[in-house]
């Protein structure tokens, strides 16, 4: 296929033009979240449940291997 094309007939943009094109115009594209920090009182709370979870032994304190 590559053989049979000339120069003649190649578009006149390039792949970066195509590119920027796609970038300005792209409804898909990855947006960085903006976490929120959840206030002292709410991240003291869910550590204070999670020790107590893991004192509680509910983790089973395995590691999935089962023989």
């Amino acid at each position: 296929m590559v053989a049979g094309l000339s120069l003649d007939e190649s578009t006149p943009n390039t792949y970066l033009d195509d590119l920027e094109r796609e970038s300005v115009s792209d409804q898909n594209h990855f947006e960085q979240p903006n976490p929120t920090w959840p206030g002292l009182r709410n991240f003291l709370l869910s550590a204070r449940i999670a020790i107590k979870r893991w004192l509680r032994h509910e983790n089973g304190r395995e590691d999935g291997v089962e023989l």
